[in-house]
């Protein structure tokens, strides 16, 4: 089992990784072909596993630690991960994940809802084995929930030439930040670690995410093709206004405002004018200054937790996917 390069340096990690891929392919039994084949061609699609692989060390923190329960826990949050990555490609259109069509350009809208509605399942069946109570279910369907609407909010807010700073911040602390802040405190509290720690492992989550989702959006705007997998752009041809043009507009909206009225009619012509404007006003460099903030919040967090040998590797993987170039 092939995972991302990236775990080559951390081989014990690298194990536990491999046994969530497993335990997601155990949990996945369904007699519809096109959609077994839809969710195993994903779980090998070569994805970073960064949600799992930050509960299973976050685990490490409490003084319960169960590798077994702590792997099924990891695996949960994938398979949630990978539910909400499908539903999206759906919403936005993309053609493309992690280089490779999406579910819903090979097989249609339907086959891809129901392939993602599926997982939901499977997400939950996972952690109804494990967790020690109802409780814990019910805590990780209310972040779910929150997840969903900031998917919510990203739709609402298509195309709108209004969208501020705030908003932005307070659609990715949904969409994305929720879903490590959820994975970190699962992982802690799957070894009941006090609560004031889970709540610190919560915190790092959150400026995790909200860090990774900035740079992510950056790289929109400064990567090729084949290095994110995804078309360059594509967000600001399906509506989507993150936080690079965000900042450039606050400086000279009327300059934007005759190039993305064309909404996904956009010429490559006006892609390469709405990038010399973004560079004009330092949109980018305005929005990676943020995310460097947000590095330094969850890189703070991490300093205060108990030594051990996963502190030293939550510290030396958050350095390396938050310092990714722009």
């Amino acid at each position: 089992m092939q995972l991302h390069s990236m775990w080559a340096s951390y081989p014990d990690l690298e194990k536990d990784l491999k046994d969530v891929l497993k335990t997601i392919e155990k949990n996945i039994q369904i007699r519809d072909k096109r959609v077994n084949q839809n969710v195993h061609s994903l779980i090998h699609a070569g994805g970073k596993l960064l949600r799992p692989a930050y509960a299973l060390l976050m685990a490490e923190i409490g003084p319960d630690y169960e590798r077994e329960r702590a792997v099924s826990v990891a695996a949960a949050l994938e398979v949630l991960h990978m539910a909400t990555l499908i539903h999206d490609d759906v919403v936005d259109e993309s053609p493309l994940r992690r280089g490779e069509p999406t579910i819903h350009s090979r097989y249609g809208n339907h086959y891809a809802v129901y392939t993602g509605d599926y997982l939901f399942t499977v997400c939950f069946k996972i952690l109804s084995k494990h967790s020690d109570s109802i409780q814990n279910i019910e805590f990780s369907s209310r972040n779910i929930e929150k997840i969903l609407m900031g998917e919510l909010d990203q739709m609402r807010m298509r195309y709108n030439l209004n969208v501020t700073v705030k908003e932005y911040l307070s659609r990715i602390s949904g969409k994305t930040a929720q879903l490590f802040a959820l994975s970190c405190y699962s992982g802690a509290t799957a070894s009941k670690a006090p609560r004031h720690m889970a709540i610190k492992a919560w915190n790092i989550g959150h400026y995790l995410g909200m860090a990774f989702q900035i740079i992510d959006d950056v790289l929109d705007y400064t990567s090729t093709d084949s290095g994110l997998g995804k078309p360059v752009l594509n967000d600001v041809l399906q509506g989507v206004y993150s936080l690079p043009l965000i900042y450039a507009m606050r400086e000279q909206k009327p300059a934007f405002a005759p190039l993305l009225s064309k909404k996904s009619e956009m010429s490559d012509a006006d892609l390469n004018l709405l990038l010399e404007l973004i560079e004009q006003h330092q949109g980018v460099e305005k929005a990676f200054e943020l995310a460097q903030k947000y590095t330094k919040k969850a890189q703070k967090e991490i300093s205060k937790l108990p030594e051990g040998d996963y502190k030293e590797i939550l510290e030396r993987l958050t350095n390396e996917i938050l310092t990714r170039k722009i």
